[in-house]
């Protein structure tokens, strides 16, 4: 997944007699006088590999192929985001998204539309049926695509190759993404917790659509860099005096999107992308986690993100000199050459400003140099047949420079410098981590009067309640995740919350709401959701199956499901006391007992859900049913932090997706098993295995 199971690159010191050719980052010597050796050294290693792998880049050459040596920055874009979907006015909102994208990140070049984890495995939906099922269907995200198109930003679509529980499509992987590639109109493939793609991918790519590119998640083995475009240098740690990215090296043209997801600071990264020419992954929704950029780390981007798309040539060309001299300690510099110019990228390895001089390049009479980050001619003194720059590079910040002939520079070079001396606030020096907080849907009372047949009364309850979630990563409650920024914490482990709850007595549904119950609510409240993609899908005809009437009503999201609470005087229960009906005041494991016992619930034997009343001795302290399997359960959950918008389903399934733990939990579950349900849109959020019960608080006796 764009996961824990990522390479992890802890480069040792290099000697400068050789290169450690298995590392993600060939780290240089710490000693300046060994630096003339450890760049021969890679130009030699760099020969060598080429030739024994028989290194062919021609198909960086191609015409459509040659965007992606240019294409620095990417957006890793959940599609459920809110800053991209606005769930009220049901559209995609492309060109606010990518507004603000150009206002705090200085633009993004492509995006990775993000689609089914961590929601995938709680149907058999698979994860093409999860760009299927986005709103408008595949002929939306053509639509989608054309509008990145216009304002210049290829577009990736995902692979999950791990994704072989649940419904299989007639054809093979590579076919169905191939039909997907064409019908959307997409540029570039994401191998989601690959290394590398089949070999036929390439072929079988060119064939669909010219010009799409492959990108790996993992360390790209330099065998394949000739039909990878592109690859992520995801947690690769760096040397104390800046490391080169191996693949960079062997192809000037691969691009490699350094990228530490978890991370509130991005500051190594950024400093390991300039000083290689190379990319940079904004990630910030992640898989419905808010982990923000911080405003040091937006600004230095900002002021990234123009040199290295004007001088593209440069940083993808051949006369790339790493680790040149500098003049002040701490700071380390890059050379560029080409096309009349000469460019330094410069790095500060502190945690403080370096001020003074820091290059001393060879420069003929009258030769001049400019300050690219400060936006102005740089400061100078000449020094014989040598100018001396001096300058500021703020704490673990960059610097840059340029020289050369007027008409290497452009006509437009003024202008250019003019964009990036734009002052930034002081503010943009912050480097705390912006903070999201999640806000609970207010919940309706709903109080009725008496205790209706259906329904069963749950006592006023003031305890200490304690939920179980897996560790996943798209966290619990908070929207920041804690326990998922350590790379090393395994998934699958329980996470125990106890939380103070004070509840008023309530009443609850004997049994969730059945097909039969659902189509009454139709004939007598006209209801008709706005979205209706997806509702009631089982159904035939607007009637649901005749076998199934007792049976839990599915496919509903969950403001269906409110709608009918509504129409029933009462609403749907909050997670609590979900809880509390289902496990009793003695906090036990399932409705009936600690352990569980076959036959008790619906497991999943008869491959679908099972009347409401199929298993009496399943029932809770309080007489529910169903409250372990058949189907999983809205609660009044709702949460958003203006990002992310979720519920928490409790109870679990008959349906389980087996192969992979990135699936989402399945089976039936504990009475104090919660599950975060990331929300979206009707269309994908009315799921073949989510019913629902209803609940009303109780108004006191006249």
């Amino acid at each position: 997944m764009a996961g824990f199971a990522a390479a992890v690159v802890r480069p040792r010191r290099v000697a400068a007699a050789g290169i450690e050719a298995s590392r993600g980052v060939l780290p240089a010597p710490d000693d300046p006088r060994e630096w003339p050796a450890f760049r021969d050294a890679l130009v030699r290693w760099r020969e060598d590999t080429r030739a024994a792998i028989r290194y062919n880049g021609s198909l960086y050459a191609r015409d459509d192929l040659r965007w992606t040596a240019s294409c620095y920055s990417c957006c890793f874009l959940m599609m459920c985001d809110e800053a991209f979907y606005d769930p009220i006015a049901g559209r995609f909102t492309v060109e606010s998204f990518l507004d603000g994208g150009e206002r705090d990140f200085g633009g993004f070049d492509a995006v990775v539309l993000w689609h089914a984890y961590p929601r995938i495995g709680i149907d058999p939906r698979n994860q093409y049926d999860f760009y299927r099922d986005m709103p408008g269907g595949l002929a939306g995200l053509r639509s989608l695509s054309d509008r990145f198109h216009a304002r210049g930003v290829k577009v990736f679509l995902n692979y999950n190759p791990w994704d072989t529980g649940t419904r299989r499509e007639r054809a093979a992987d590579v076919d169905v993404l191939c039909e997907l590639v064409r019908e959307i109109d997409a540029d570039g493939i994401f191998l989601d917790t690959l290394k590398e793609g089949d070999r036929e991918f390439r072929s079988r790519l060119d064939a669909a659509r010219r010009g799409v590119a492959l990108e790996s998640e993992l360390a790209l083995p330099v065998e394949r860099i000739a039909d990878h475009h592109l690859s992520w240098a995801q947690w690769f740690d760096d040397s104390r005096t800046p490391g080169v990215l191996r693949n960079k090296w062997i192809e000037r043209r691969h691009m490699q999107r350094q990228i530490r997801r978890w991370n509130d600071d991005h500051a190594a990264e950024l400093q390991a992308a300039w000083m290689n020419g190379s990319g940079i992954l904004v990630w910030e929704n992640v898989f419905g986690s808010f982990v923000g950029w911080n405003a040091r780390d937006r600004s230095t981007l900002k002021s990234m993100l123009p040199v290295q798309r004007r001088y593209a040539p440069l940083f993808s060309g051949e006369a790339w000199t790493p680790l040149v001299a500098a003049e002040m300690p701490g700071a380390f510099a890059s050379l560029w050459e080409g096309r009349g110019l000469r460019l330094w990228t410069l790095v500060n390895r502190t945690d403080r400003a370096i001020e003074g001089p820091l290059l001393r390049i060879g420069a003929a009479p009258g030769e001049r140099a400019w300050d690219l980050i400060a936006g102005r001619e740089a400061a100078s003194t000449r020094d014989g047949a040598h100018l001396i720059l001096t300058g500021t590079i703020p704490a673990s910040g960059i610097g840059g420079f340029v020289c050369g002939p007027a008409e290497a520079l452009g006509r437009d070079f003024e202008a250019f410098l003019a964009a990036q001396g734009r002052p930034h606030s002081a503010a943009s020096r912050d480097a705390a981590p912006p903070l999201r907080q999640t806000r609970l849907k207010a919940v309706p009372r709903a109080p009725i009067r008496g205790l209706p047949e259906e329904m069963v009364r749950v006592p006023a309850a003031r305890l200490a309640l304690t939920t179980e979630f897996r560790t996943r990563e798209c966290g619990f409650y908070e929207s920041r995740n804690e326990l998922v920024r350590e790379r090393g914490l395994a998934l699958n482990k329980p996470r125990r919350i106890t939380r103070e709850v004070d509840l008023e007595a309530f009443a609850i549904d004997r049994t969730p709401v059945t097909n039969a119950e659902f189509a009454r609510f139709l004939k007598a409240s006209g209801y008709r959701p706005r979205h209706p993609e997806n509702f009631l899908k089982h159904w035939s005809d607007g009637e649901p199956p005749a076998a199934a009437l007792n049976h839990p009503v599915t496919y509903v999201d969950l403001d269906d499901a409110r709608a009918y609470a509504r129409w029933a005087r009462k609403r749907l229960p909050r997670e609590e006391e979900w809880q509390i009906a289902a496990q009793g005041s003695d906090g036990r494991r399932y409705p009936w007992g600690n352990e569980f016992r076959p036959g008790f619930a619906n497991g999943g034997e008869s491959g679908g859900t099972t009347p409401v009343k199929a298993y009496p001795e399943g029932r809770s302290p309080f007489g529910c049913y169903d409250m372990c399997g058949n189907v999983w359960e809205w609660t009044e959950s709702e949460r958003a932090d203006g990002r992310t918008r979720f519920a928490i389903v409790r109870g679990g399934s008959f349906y389980k997706a087996e192969g992979s733990h990135w699936y989402m939990d399945g089976g039936p579950q504990p009475c104090d098993f919660a599950a975060k349900f990331l929300l979206m849109w009707p269309g994908l959020d009315r799921c073949a295995t989510i019913g629902f019960r209803c609940a009303a608080g109780l108004a006191p006796a006249a």
